[in-house]
């Protein structure tokens, strides 16, 4: 715990410092940035920093500019809440950090460079129906329970470390995630994660990580305006950077807010939106036909059954046709539909002329969504 505490000292001392560097001269030319290449070596008295202090050093003063523009966050503060985490990673994940192209890689990379626990998801979100082992390929089902989920490449929609500030402990926060232009305003991507435009929704899946926490406790996501349920998304210890995949049903109403975290101990959070769930939509039938190739009808008094091609797969046969090259149908007994094919009952009689029939059938299927 010492050790820990140590390296946090260092981290938030190094954090400053590089914001120091980031404000005066947010936009540096090659001579800036040379100095600043030193600084990150080298502190004011000219003393090498230890690796650690060098890759925490460059990643501030790296990513101030961003920060700034892209969430309107001042970078010291930004800086201040991302200590704790510095202090957590890896020497090699905070060199991944620095070298990352995008702020989320360096986001990425510094959590995943901390060893999270990863968690199951948490059934208690769910919403009944929305997973299944098996679904019925020609089924519907009902649209308030059986949705169907849409992935979605993973986005950030929220991080507490640079917009917000750490959810307090005993508390509720309420978020965005529908009809959403850019979620940059909970700390989030600065686009709108491929679901901001895709109306309203049921639920989502969401990865949340907690980090450093203040004290053991748990989170909890549920649809705004809802009753807090009794079970946890994620349990978490003093420290910790600990996460968990949930899904997590939406408030429906015209509210701005779709879903809330309460969290027992202060706590910051971060989420990725994975897929969302959403409503089953009937669509048109699609059908076609198909049809058996010409049968020369046998001499009286023999009989014939003519089958067509059976249906494709998932598909259903709805009805069926006889056709011959003559006009006459006297011979024809009758016919009848299976699931998959339409069947013609021809008996030939003395007065009939010899013909060639077939038989057609219609195949069906409803793609749904």
């Amino acid at each position: 715990m010492k050790q820990f505490f140590s390296k946090f000292a260092v981290a938030s001392l190094l954090a400053t410092a590089a914001v120091a560097a980031w404000a005066g001269d947010s936009s540096p030319g090659s001579m800036q940035q040379a100095e600043n290449a030193d600084r990150a070596i080298f502190n004011r008295s000219g003393t090498p920093r230890s690796e650690r202090a060098r890759w925490v050093y460059r990643i501030v003063a790296k990513w101030g500019t961003h920060v700034h523009e892209a969430y309107r966050t001042d970078p010291r503060r930004w800086a201040d809440s991302m200590a704790q985490v510095f202090a957590k990673a890896s020497p090699d994940a905070l060199q991944r950090a620095a070298e990352a192209r995008t702020f989320s890689a360096m986001n990425d990379a510094l959590l995943a460079g901390t060893n999270p626990v990863a968690l199951q998801p948490a059934a208690a979100s769910a919403p009944s129906g929305a997973v299944s082992k098996r679904i019925a390929a020609r089924s519907l089902g009902d649209p308030a329970q059986d949705l169907v989920y849409v992935p979605v490449t993973p986005c950030r929609i929220l991080d507490t470390r640079v917009a917000g500030g750490s959810i307090p402990a005993n508390s509720f926060r309420d978020f965005d995630l529908t009809d959403v232009v850019r979620f940059a305003t909970q700390g989030g991507d600065t686009s709108n994660c491929n679901v901001g435009d895709k109306g309203s929704f049921a639920a989502a899946a969401i990865n949340f990580t907690v980090v450093t926490p203040s004290a053991g406790g748990y989170i909890t996501a549920f649809p705004f305006l809802a009753s807090q349920p009794t079970a946890a998304t994620i349990n978490y210890g003093a420290g910790d950077i600990r996460n968990g995949l949930a899904i997590v049903r939406l408030d429906q109403s015209a509210e701005t807010y779709e879903f809330s975290v309460y969290s027992f101990a202060q706590t910051h959070l971060v989420a990725d939106v994975v897929g969302y769930f959403t409503a089953s939509q009937a669509t048109a039938l699609e059908c076609v036909t198909l049809t058996s190739q010409p049968v020369a009808l046998p001499a009286p008094p023999s009989g014939l059954v003519v089958t067509s091609p059976a249906c494709p797969s998932e598909y259903l046969a709805v009805s069926g046709n006889c056709i011959s090259n003559t006009s006459i149908w006297s011979w024809q007994a009758g016919s009848y539909t299976t699931d998959t094919t339409h069947n013609c009952q021809y008996i030939p009689t003395a007065a009939s002329p010899v013909r060639t029939v077939t038989s057609a059938v219609r195949c069906c299927r409803t793609i749904g969504r």
